[in-house]
């Protein structure tokens, strides 16, 4: 693993509205059965968790996520215990890490980002999600599972021009390229949402290694029938490798219980349940066409793009 949570795993901790709020998560990651390395990074420390993917060659992917979750992890703002971080706060964040990332790898190397941080307005706890590139945020709420974030991909951009469907963005053969990361390109801005957070709501933060092994029912099925965060990740991570584990992948599952209500009350109503052969990697925009693309040294062992 490339970054260490500061807590444990499955840690319980206060939160907004009061010491019954809590939250119990579970992480892990792997290099998959095709990398030789794992340029996947994440934090799993309340209030932040956040999944970083590097690109770039000779282990330049790795320093990139790996810069860009301890600049999360060091943020005054995400301090353990503080719920007042801001959209602005996380992008100014995010600056700084892609500054960062440019000055140590001469912008021949860059990250995805995607995850949420707790936070609190007028005594009740959000979901702040935050994401650049591909890496993606999942919401399991109330029986229904969606994805939070969206794509900053060629693929992602096609779709919503409507040229194709999300069934062909699976199978495109520009899939892996990203319009958006930090450390190499223009586009360095990051999307958020603010999501009342409700009771019995799981959130699963991850690298593409995992939702480009498994679709979203078969995410859904096991999200929704592992209770425990810890186990939950275990069995993604191995579905994943089941299905062929061609890229690095890194999950988080964060739960979420005794949530306040708008009356101030503690609810506990539980979850519901529900009963290609080619190794590829995703690439920055600028290197597929041809601008700022590193040198061959630097694509050795599969590692030109994001792993």
């Amino acid at each position: 693993m490339n970054s260490q949570p500061a807590t444990p795993a499955n840690a319980e901790t206060g939160a907004p509205g009061g010491p019954s709020f809590g939250l119990s998560y579970g992480y892990g990651t792997d290099r998959g059965l095709r990398r030789e390395l794992n340029e996947d990074s994440f934090i799993a420390a309340d209030p932040v968790f956040a999944v970083a993917d590097g690109m770039g060659g000779h282990e330049a992917g790795e320093i990139a996520s790996g810069m860009c979750v301890r600049a999360l992890g060091s943020a005054p703002e995400l301090a353990a215990g503080v719920r007042t971080a801001s959209a602005a706060d996380l992008q100014a964040c995010l600056l700084r890490a892609d500054a960062g990332i440019r000055n140590a790898t001469g912008a021949r190397a860059g990250t995805t980002l995607s995850g949420v941080v707790v936070v609190e307005q007028m005594g009740l706890p959000y979901w702040l999600v935050m994401n650049i590139g591909d890496s993606r945020t999942y919401r399991l709420s109330q029986g229904e599972f969606t994805q939070v974030s969206v794509d900053h991909s060629e693929v992602q951009e096609l779709v919503d021009s409507g040229d194709i469907t999300a069934e062909q963005a699976t199978i495109h053969p520009r899939r892996h390229v990203v319009t958006r990361a930090l450390g190499t390109g223009d586009e360095t801005e990051a999307d958020f949402w603010l999501l009342p957070i409700q009771e019995g709501d799981r959130i699963m933060i991850c690298s593409d290694g995992l939702n480009g092994e498994l679709g979203d029912d078969h995410m859904f099925r096991i999200l929704s029938t592992v209770a425990h965060p810890q186990d939950a990740v275990d069995a993604l991570i191995q579905a994943a490798l089941r299905s062929g584990g061609r890229d690095n992948v890194t999950v988080i599952v964060v739960d979420a219980k005794n949530v306040l209500n708008d009356a101030g009350i503690a609810t506990t109503a539980p979850r519901p349940e529900v009963a290609s052969e080619v190794e590829e990697d995703t690439l920055p925009r600028a290197w597929v066409n041809g601008t700022d693309e590193p040198s061959p040294a630097d694509q050795e062992e599969g590692a030109d793009g994001k792993q």
